[in-house]
């Protein structure tokens, strides 16, 4: 795990307010946080950033549309801010993404490459964009991938866990919080 990074994605105020199901999401990311860090694996926090007046919103972009008109992720908003329960510490890095993916419109793959980190564990909200996005664009880019599998939320249960149980084992290891930290954990 020496090559390794955490993203923590998309875990913001009006996110999570939007897609946590009372089911213990934040205490069970905080521990996978709190792992990384006794393990002494970077943790990366990635949000969704978009400056006022939205410049790189193409009225093309469905998608990006009705996040404008949901009023989500404007630079400087306070829902736009990482939620307090895993807020970042000293020495992580954040990193302020423009579209689904953490590298995209980001500066994600500069911070890797000059920590030569080369396998990504993946959590965020949610399991259908960022998670997604991210592992698609990671695959791309030849990175080891993890998938903490309830580190990650989706608005839709159903959509969560074919993600995590069927599409995504293809490309990467998906495992729980639990199993992970067990197999961090110094020896």
């Amino acid at each position: 795990m020496a090559n390794s990074a955490l993203l923590v994605m998309d875990i913001q105020r009006d996110v999570v307010a939007l897609a946590d199901d009372g089911s213990g999401y934040l205490p069970r990311l905080r521990g996978a946080i709190d792992g990384a860090r006794a393990a002494d694996i970077p943790v990366i926090y990635v949000v969704m950033g978009l400056r006022p007046g939205d410049p790189e919103v193409s009225p093309r972009s469905k998608v990006m549309a009705n996040i404008v008109r949901a009023g989500l992720f404007t630079e400087g908003a306070p829902g736009t801010e990482i939620h307090d329960e895993v807020a970042p510490q000293q020495g992580d890095v954040v990193v302020t993404k423009r579209r689904g993916s953490a590298f995209s419109g980001s500066d994600l793959d500069l911070v890797l490459r000059a920590r030569d980190v080369d396998s990504l564990v993946l959590a965020g909200i949610a399991t259908s964009a960022v998670v997604l996005s991210t592992l698609w664009h990671a695959v791309d880019l030849d990175f080891g991938l993890t998938v903490l599998a309830d580190a990650c939320l989706d608005t839709d249960p159903e959509v969560h866990r074919m993600l995590t149980e069927r599409l995504f084992p293809q490309w990467a290891d998906v495992v729980t919080v639990e199993d992970w930290l067990k197999a961090i954990a110094p020896q």
